[in-house]
């Protein structure tokens, strides 16, 4: 049997028995002593790189499995023998939803439409920019991005997707260009959605230079994380362009923050992936996962891989 913690009984209760696997529960963020014979980790759903510093407590721990599709801040924490498998694929429909949710709203000034309906007053929006005939560029052309592409497809629009490194275009795109040709790319595209995973190459990539190669009037769409943009340049930039995020550094950003009185500016408190399709999704994921160690083999998605003993 392979003994598998859960930070929480309400997952634990959600995957339900997994044959080959002893189930126990704790939370490496709380304070009570792990049992020591844990070999697999499941981590929390918020805070995960903050509180895995308690794995190291396990002798016999030989995965963690994240419930989060990025992993910033987690290699650093957990120990070098220890591998590490995240949760690709369980947000790629919520996220993708939220950022062609947030491309619509701004684009068709429903932040507007809200603001003075809580006044209770009727105010025209005027000529605003449909999605439809817009030069869409995904920017992180993972599996999310992918289905944001996917989605986009039905809206009429022209799509380019860039990843880390050029290659073969897919059913939604003719190519993938790499990252290295966003300079000349900005400038032709009217919205720009962003979900690179958070790495050193990727820290303050929509900086200034960034921001000013896209053209007036154009969206940004930040659905990755906080650090990807530059928030000084965010708040440079509003106005001149439409800014839609879902994430901004620091984060939760501050009461007052010169972010939330920006003009075009749409925020949501990075709700991505917090749907009523988390928990099945999770679920699914983890029921696979924890088959597959408990019958010997590796787990999908290992971005650490385990080392063998």
């Amino acid at each position: 049997m392979v003994v598998v913690s859960f930070p929480d009984p309400v997952l634990l209760a959600a995957v339900g028995d997994v044959p080959g696997v002893e189930a126990v529960v704790w939370d490496p963020a709380g304070e009570e002593s792990p049992d020591e014979r844990i070999e697999v980790v499941i981590a929390p759903y918020l805070g995960a790189a903050s509180a895995l510093g308690a794995v190291a407590q396990l002798r016999d721990v030989r995965l963690v499995q994240l419930q989060s599709a990025g992993y910033d801040g987690v290699l650093e924490v957990v120990p070098e023998t220890v591998g590490v498998a995240n949760a690709a694929g369980v947000y790629d429909a919520a996220t993708a939803e939220l950022a062609v949710g947030m491309a619509i709203a701004s684009l068709r000034g429903i932040p507007d439409a809200v603001r003075t309906g809580d006044e209770a007053r009727w105010v025209g929006l005027g000529t605003r920019t449909s999605l439809a005939d817009r030069r869409v560029l995904v920017v992180g052309y993972g599996s999310v991005g992918t289905a944001i592409a996917r989605r986009l497809s039905t809206f009429e629009v022209t799509l380019t997707a860039v990843a880390s490194r050029a290659r073969a275009g897919d059913d939604l795109v003719d190519t993938v260009h790499g990252i290295d040709e966003l300079p000349r790319l900005l400038p032709d595209h009217d919205v720009v959605i962003v979900i690179v995973p958070l790495t050193d190459a990727t820290h303050h990539l929509v900086d200034d230079a960034f921001l000013s190669a896209m053209p007036d009037g154009a969206l940004l769409v930040n659905v990755a994380r906080g650090p990807v943009a530059d928030t000084d340049a965010l708040v440079a930039h509003a106005g001149r362009l439409a800014l839609a995020l879902d994430v901004t550094d620091p984060e939760p950003l501050p009461d007052g923050h010169p972010l939330w009185s920006a003009p075009n500016v749409l925020i949501t408190p990075h709700a991505g992936g917090n749907t009523t399709a988390l928990l099945p999704r999770m679920s699914a994921l983890l029921r696979d996962q924890l088959s597959r160690v408990a019958a010997g083999e590796d787990p999908h998605h290992l971005v650490r891989p385990i080392v063998k003993t």
